[in-house]
């Protein structure tokens, strides 16, 4: 069996190459972690009224949390949501 071999870049690559591979892994990031909290809210049973209530902030600060095209939330607003929802955020460099 003859193995074929790839065929120019890889996706990153061609990503790397617009500049837009740094803009894509933010938008995927906070993508997962809206809605890692999305479902720790349903699995809580939590409204969002009352996940801001527990964030100890507006519920339009907790749509910005959960907007995933919004990649402007802070650390100290996404470790609130983690808390409210008794988890606890990690990141790590790799």
């Amino acid at each position: 069996m003859i193995k074929k071999k790839n065929i120019g870049s890889n996706f990153d690559d061609f990503l790397a190459e617009q500049g837009m591979l740094e803009v894509c892994e933010e938008q995927a990031i906070k993508e997962i972690l809206a809605d890692q909290i999305r479902a720790a809210m349903q699995e809580k049973q939590l409204s969002k009224t009352a996940m801001a209530r527990r964030m100890k902030t507006s519920r339009q600060a907790l749509d910005r949390l959960l907007d995933p095209s919004n990649v402007g939330v802070t650390l100290s607003t996404m470790q609130k949501a983690a808390s409210a929802v008794g988890r606890t955020l990690r990141l790590e460099l790799l």
